[in-house]
């Protein structure tokens, strides 16, 4: 399946909006969230800033998206902004559009995703190779993130 556009309505630590079009030819690890996740806290969200600092200087872009289906009041922009700074998060990080019709936002309805923390992993075509829900060893995914790094740019 290929991965959907991202809707976000703000972006953190880039100086440019980020379209996943735009990354054709790379592998990128899209990284799910809530600040007020334990799981995200204790263990995806860490585990995606350690992509990014292991991975930095390969074809891997590690991008945040704050998808919030509870508590909207208590997590906005602000909240995440100071949520950013506090943990040192310098990859990428997008909010994503509230849901028209509920509480589910636009890409978390997109990608069918259960609930935070969620690890989607691109491949360079585009297509969705791994999505996983909950805490994942940083083992296996390391594995599926340098299988996926090792494939050839498609032409």
């Amino acid at each position: 399946m290929e991965a959907p556009e991202l809707a976000v309505t703000q972006w953190f630590n880039t100086p440019a909006p980020i379209a996943l079009a735009a990354l054709r030819g790379r592998v990128v690890f899209l990284h799910a969230f809530q600040m007020l996740c334990p799981g995200c806290v204790a263990h995806g969200t860490p585990q995606a800033k350690k992509a990014h600092e292991l991975f930095q200087n390969s074809d891997l872009a590690v991008i945040g998206l704050h998808t919030v289906f509870e508590h909207h009041a208590a997590m906005t922009p602000v909240s995440l902004e100071a949520f950013i700074h506090e943990y040192q998060l310098s990859f990428p990080i997008g909010v994503d559009q509230p849901g028209e019709n509920g509480p589910i936002p636009v890409t978390m309805a997109r990608y069918r995703m259960r609930g935070t923390p969620t690890a989607i992993l691109i491949g360079r075509d585009g297509a969705i190779r791994h999505h996983g829900f909950g805490q994942e060893d940083d083992m296996a995914l390391g594995a599926v993130i340098a299988t996926l790094l090792s494939e050839p740019t498609p032409p």
